[in-house]
């Protein structure tokens, strides 16, 4: 299917080159019309942080981050603790709950982004999301 794209090229991607300039080209373009310089100061970069700060605040698992940001080493993924804690304060304790009768319906809820709390009561499986 990939090599059944049209292409203008040999390479079907563009190169991280031209990615670059493209960034920063629209970057540039942006500080002008807001009048903000410090938009200069962004990189590709900063979004993965804060891409991993969000991922860190929405589920508080660091091996979950260091996982999906690909880090080898905790330690640089121990940054987004610091960060969210900057952002956001104090960890907020409250949660919604919601249960699962069927496999199904925990299918459901886990993929969007409910969180298991290995609690089985009555037959139903109790699951939490932050507030």
């Amino acid at each position: 299917m990939i090599n059944q794209l049209p292409r203008k090229g040999e390479k079907l991607f563009a190169s991280r080159k031209s990615i670059d300039k493209s960034f920063w080209y629209q970057r540039k373009k942006l500080a002008r019309k807001l009048n903000n310089p410090r938009l200069m100061q962004l990189s590709l970069h900063t979004f993965r942080h804060w891409a991993g700060t969000m991922e860190y605040h929405k589920t508080h698992s660091l091996g979950h981050v260091a996982q999906k940001l690909g880090h080898k080493n905790w330690k640089n993924t121990q940054i987004y603790i610091t960060l969210e804690e900057l952002y956001f304060g104090q960890l907020n304790d409250e949660f919604y709950t919601e249960v699962a009768k069927t496999s199904e319906e925990a299918r459901k809820l886990f993929e969007s982004g409910w969180e298991y709390t290995n609690c089985d009561f009555d037959g139903v499986k109790i699951f939490r999301k932050r507030k």
